[in-house]
This record gives structure tokens, sequence and C-alpha cells, in this order.
């Protein structure tokens, strides 16, 4: 739905706010105030400046990504001529990264101390910089400046989003808030191969590997080849699971195989006496480590795991038949791989169980990003304001022309449920229980109104069947990445109980600031050694000793005393 622009304030205002706080301007500029524009002295959310402004930003352009129209590039696509239609704002690259190497990017710049005007980064990176005392206090940035519909969704998290981004008191970060779907990572299954082998979704991780074993040799594509990866594995720029500090979000890791054996890794859990224990150090770690073994042994995982540069690709080919993700991979790998081959009916389920019979997943945290503004730019709402523009007006952009990684310092912004919201909406429009005009009044669920305008354009009947001849991806391939990521991505997590886990905490401590980075690097390492053959298994218990004289007792202390 277009959305109308908040009207601009009277210009005899802007210069009156100038004048009476010019003497002040420099030092609130550098503050972070956000209550001097320069060209505007307004404080509408929308408001467009009257001369353009220059921001220069550190941004992730995936080099995989073929979705950008002809003649479109990462700094003149839709999403940037957005911006400066409506917000004035040239947008300017001051780096760019592939996403294996952002977070190199971002922490050279902190070390640098030449940081773009504004970036995206995660919570240990803004820790880094406000200590450096390198980006600006935006806390009248966004109490002026935020909009009312962002604001909404932050409340909505309970306090948690604005609390990650405050320091002293102070907000040093815009905080994003997101939908609780983007914690949890899915079993996504080519059915048709499924169907072709007579085969059921498979229920425990026994089955799974009984499936992926049967992906492997039954040569489920008819090509005749022995070229079918019956489970993908984590890609360069992905994880072997998601973590306390990168909870969400994780593509082609086994979080599904983890959480099914009870196993945590990553998260901060309550151990058999009550207090914090860190999952990776625990025996049901190094249970399913053994399982990934054996299935790497077989053959049942990408061979090419870890050194694979995108495992999309081999999805995108029609070479794998499962892997784990959240519920948006249509606006990942599968718009493609349905593309190249319209028969490929690639379903989402809430599996593996463990072993009750239960769906036990990790779960997220709401916030995981922020932006950041370097200390000193002239235009800190800037920042706010281009934020504010993609939440307003997000249902107008068309995916199939350029992803929406492409807009300038992206944040997701979703109350917690809403893609179930959304699941619900579409079958009752679908069922014809409800009508389109039932979902027009909620605008904190911004792509609502669009998503029940349009679903009949995109899904065929019968409505209650997902499998991919029942759509219509051409009639509106832009939606259909919407329709499909919530009939079929988002509806495993409505019709199924989850017994969910989640992390005791979801920040860094004191003494993770100075010994985290090596033990991670020392956990993935070591994890991924064991699963591919070239460490022991027994390589784990060494791990073990290793993680706790290297800071991990002082950081389990640490973490017991803020979970109190």
């Amino acid at each position: 739905m277009r959305r109308k622009f908040l009207g601009v304030f009277i210009i005899f205002l802007s210069l009156f706010l100038v004048a009476c706080t010019g003497d002040s301007k420099e030092s609130s500029s550098e503050e972070g105030s956000g209550e001097q524009q320069g060209t505007t002295g307004d404080m509408d959310p929308f408001g467009k400046y009257e001369e353009p402004i220059t921001i220069a930003i550190g941004q992730e352009v995936d080099p995989t990504d073929t979705s950008l129209q002809d003649g479109d590039t990462p700094l003149d696509n839709q999403y940037t001529r957005h911006v400066k239609e409506h917000l004035n704002i040239d947008v300017e690259h001051a780096f760019t990264a592939s996403p294996a190497n952002y977070d190199q990017k971002v922490s050279l710049a902190i070390a640098s101390n030449d940081l773009p005007d504004a970036m995206v980064v995660g919570p240990v990176e803004l820790r880094q910089m406000v200590e450096a005392d390198q980006i600006a206090d935006l806390t009248k940035v966004y109490e002026n400046y935020a909009s009312p519909a962002i604001k909404e969704i932050i409340d909505s998290s309970e306090g948690v989003a604005l609390e990650n981004a405050t320091f002293d008191g102070k907000i040093m970060a815009i905080p994003n808030s997101q939908a609780g779907a983007d914690g949890v990572h899915n079993l996504w299954i080519r059915k048709d191969w499924l169907d072709k082998l007579g085969l059921e979704p498979p229920k425990t991780v026994e089955d799974l590997k009984a499936v992926a074993k049967a992906f492997v040799e039954q040569d489920p594509d008819g090509n005749g080849s022995d070229d079918t990866i019956g489970l993908a594995g984590p890609d360069t720029s992905n994880k072997l699971y998601a973590n306390f500090l990168e909870s969400t979000n994780n593509l082609y890791g086994f979080d599904g195989i983890f959480s099914a054996l009870h196993a945590y890794p990553g998260y901060w859990i309550e151990g058999d006496d009550g207090q914090p224990v860190y999952g990776s150090i625990l025996p049901e770690t190094k249970e399913a480590l053994a399982v990934l073994r054996d299935m790497y042994s077989e053959g049942l995982i990408d061979p090419e795991m870890g050194v694979r540069e995108d495992s999309g690709e081999s999805i995108i080919s029609g070479n794998t038949g499962m892997f784990f993700g959240p519920f948006w991979m249509p606006y990942g790998p599968l718009t493609d791989a349905i593309t190249n081959n319209p028969d490929a009916n690639w379903q989402s389920y809430a599996l593996p169980l463990d072993a009750n019979g239960e769906y036990t997943p990790h779960l997220s945290t709401t916030t995981t990003q922020y932006v950041v503004v370097r200390k000193g730019y002239e235009h800190p709402e800037a920042a706010m304001k281009i934020l504010n523009n993609l939440l307003a007006h997000e249902s107008e952009f068309d995916p199939s022309i350029g992803g929406p990684g492409y807009y300038p310092l992206r944040l997701v912004y979703a109350p917690a449920d809403e893609m179930e919201v959304t699941t619900i909406a579409l079958r009752e429009v679908l069922a014809g229980t409800k009508e389109p005009e039932d979902y027009y009044d909620m605008p904190a669920y911004k792509l609502l109104k669009s998503d029940v305008d349009q679903i009949h354009e995109v899904k065929l009947e019968p409505y209650d069947n997902t499998d991919i001849q029942y759509w219509d991806p051409d009639a509106n391939l832009g939606y259909w990445t919407r329709a499909y990521s919530a009939l079929v991505g988002t509806a495993p997590l409505v019709d199924t109980e989850i017994k969910g886990v989640k992390s005791l905490i979801y920040s860094q401590t004191k003494t993770m600031e100075d010994r985290w980075v090596n033990l991670k690097k020392l956990e993935e390492e070591t994890f991924m050694k064991i699963i591919i053959g070239t460490e022991p298994l027994d390589a784990f218990d060494q791990f073990v000793e290793n993680w706790k004289s290297q800071g991990g007792e002082q950081i389990t202390d640490e973490v017991a005393e803020i979970a109190q």
C-alpha cells in the first residue's frame, strides 16, 4: 500500500529554530542531537531536505545476487532512487563488502578510526565503537525522528531493543526489532524428490539420515549422474549454527539437528544445577557432532561444506535436496531455483523432532543489528529518516528487480508475530472466512494490506495445498516470494507446538570484549575439523578444557551475574 507522507513543518518554523539555536549548532551536531539539519530544521520523520545531502555508508553487497534489473547497480537502483526522490539524500559507498567479508571491513574501519557516515553493525562492533568514542549519541535523533510505526515496533520488544542500544543512558545506535520467525531454522526439502522416491518427510534425525542417503544414492533428479547432495552445509558466509550474538537467519547450518538432539551450542542455557552454562561445552553437543561426523563421512552432507562460497548455488542448480534455513528462503535461492525448474517443489517443515516427538528449536532475540552514525557527521537524523522511509514504503518495492539487501542501511522492523499473523490472514482470506478489508487497519503489520490484496494473483486452487504446482509465480514474482514465505515458510511455525529454547543472554560481558573472538575461533575451527574428520571426536574434550582456561570460566561467572 502506498502511504502518505506526513506534512513538512512550515519553513518559517524551520528558520526560527535555526536562528534560536545557531550558537549551539556545532556542538549539537557533534553529539548527534538531530535538532539541527542545516537544510530543513523541522523534526518530521519523513521530511525531505530542501537541498540535497550526502551520506556515505558501508554496505554489504552480495556478488552472487543477480536480482538487479538491467542497468541498475548497488548505488543506482529502485531503493537509492526512492531515497533520493522522497528524502533528497544522495547515497554513496564508503566501502562495500561481500557477506563473508563485511564484518572484517567493519572491524578495519573501527581499528583505523575511519568510519563511514553510517553503517549496519552487530552487537560486538557496537560496543567497540562506543568504547572508542567513535559514534554519535542518537538519543534525540530517536526521540525526535523515529516514525511512530518504528517506535511502536521497538516498544513491542518489551524494552529489549532500546536496552541493547543504550550505554550510560544514551541511545548510541538505532536498533532493529524483528519477527521471531527469523530465529527458527526450518528444514526445507524438495518434496518432489520425496514423492518420486516414495518417502515421507523425516520426523527424526535417523529419518533425516535415511532421506539424505536416498537423495544421494537414488538419482532423484533423474539425470543419470551421481551429482546430488542430500543435505546442504554452511558456506564461507554462514555458520554451523546460530549463536547468542547472531541468533537469527543462519543459512545452511545444522541448527535443526543440534536442537533435535537437545544440543544448543552457541547459546547460554541453564545447566542441571540451575546455573548458566555454555551449550557448546556440554555432552549433548559432542553427541550431535558425532552424528554430523558420521553423516559427513557417509557422504550425506555436501562434501564442499565450509569451503563452498555459496551453498545457494547448489540449490538453484537443482543439486541439493535439503537444507536448514529461516522462513524467508524464497527471498534467497528458492526464487531462482523455481525459475530454473518450475517443478522444484520446495516445502518447509518444523523437523526433525526430538526423542519425545517435540519440536525444540533455539529461539532468537528481537534485536541483532544496529545502525550507527559516525560522530561528527552533520546529519545524524538522515540515517533515521532512511529507515523510516523503508518501513513506510516497503510494500511498494519489487524484490524481483533488486533484493531488499540493496536498500541502504536496511534494518528489519517487524512485530514479533508478524509472519504468523500474515500466514493466518492469508489462509482466512483464501478460505473466504475473512475479507481483505478486515486486515486493513493494522499499520504495524506493514505489508499485510498488500498481502491480502494480492494473494489471489499468485495462489491457485486448491488454496489449502501449497505444492508448487498450485502457484503462479510468473503472475507476480516479487509478491510470490512474500506469499510463499508465509504460506510455506512460516506455516510450520503456525501449525506446530514449538517448545523453543532461548539463550539466557544475547549480549557480551566484559571479559568477552577481549576473549570472545579467540574463543569463538577455537570453537568454530574445532567443530568443523571434527565434522569433516580431520580431528578425532575426542578433540572436543580438549576444546572444553581450553575454552574454560582461556577465559570461559570467568565469562560464565559474568553471565551468571547478568542472568540472575
